[in-house]
């Protein structure tokens, strides 16, 4: 079954809608970004979901000790590196560690072949919260703990499921009425679009 994440949470009532719609993850924002949250809304945010949603924070370049007392604070069940992150740094963790890499061109690979991590998020050159894709032919056939990102909508996602076959996707802007604020419609198109490829 792929695996689900909704990124970019902000609120609680965006938190219980991805929840209930069936997501398997929910990503929290401390990157610069219009929809970074604090350490005190994510973990009142976190004290809203159901039990078994998994929780990421997503991270960019920030010193591991303000990592970890961010996880801790947070009860963060995984951690996401979007920065210049290096091998070594993500291997400095207790939790489930996941290492975004923007892809370019088949290069993607060899980055990937850097890091040990729990799982690789592939997304576009232009990054995190830009709404654009990548050419899915970069990721065919890259199967091990693949999470797909960039660009995906519920117009779009069946397409890059049936093309990459990943082990997850991650949707942040495309399930968004205006930045930071999700639309409860989208996301259930979104996870119900996922679901009828899975079957």
């Amino acid at each position: 079954m792929t695996r689900i994440k909704i990124c970019g949470i902000t609120n609680e009532e965006d938190a219980l809608a991805a929840a209930q719609c069936g997501a398997d993850a929910l990503g929290f924002v401390f990157a610069e970004s219009p929809r970074r949250v604090t350490p005190a809304e994510a973990s009142r945010i976190i004290s809203t979901i159901p039990p078994f949603v998994t929780t990421v924070g997503v991270f960019m370049d920030e010193p591991s000790e303000q990592v970890r007392q961010i996880a801790l604070s947070c009860r963060l069940n995984a951690l996401q590196f979007h920065g210049s992150e290096s091998p070594e740094y993500c291997r400095g963790f207790d939790r489930t560690v996941i290492k975004a890499i923007r892809v370019k061109d088949r290069s993607v690979r060899e980055e990937m072949a850097r890091f040990n991590v729990d799982a690789y998020l592939l997304d576009s050159w232009a990054g995190g919260g830009t709404g654009q894709t990548f050419h899915w032919d970069l990721a065919r056939g890259i199967q091990e703990r693949l999470i797909l990102a960039g660009g995906l909508t519920p117009e779009n996602v069946a397409e890059a499921i049936r093309s990459v076959h990943p082990y997850g996707v991650d949707v942040s802007t495309g399930v968004e009425s205006s930045p930071g604020k999700k639309d409860h419609r989208r996301i259930e198109d979104f996870v119900r679009n996922v679901r009828t490829c899975d079957r």
